[in-house]
């Protein structure tokens, strides 16, 4: 599976019941909700990596980018877009990139 198809996946979970689709059940609380879960997901794996646990901090790793994906639908932010400005960053330095964003 790639991010794009599970992103594919997501944005069709919208009109989903959500009684039927956890996904679902997400989006209908709104992007406020799906950023409190993705930010508790990205402290769940911040406390797997120091730990040392690769195994758990894999499973933590996929519900931080499903939730991340989420966020990104509950929020009408598509994915190209993300991948783009990744694809506007490459090729340079991230230490020039960062000095070049305004406070």
């Amino acid at each position: 599976m790639t991010l794009q198809d599970l992103f594919t996946t997501i944005e069709a979970r919208k009109t989903a019941d959500p009684e039927t689709s956890w996904t679902a059940q997400l989006l209908a609380k709104g992007p406020e909700k799906c950023a409190e879960k993705f930010g508790e997901e990205a402290i769940e794996a911040i406390i797997e990596a120091t730990r040392g646990d690769k195994a758990r901090l894999t499973a933590e790793a996929a519900d931080v980018l499903y939730h991340l994906l989420v966020m990104l639908a509950a929020s009408d932010v598509r994915l190209e877009d993300v991948l783009a400005e990744l694809q506007r960053r490459q090729g340079q330095s991230g230490l020039s990139e960062k000095a070049a964003r305004t406070p």
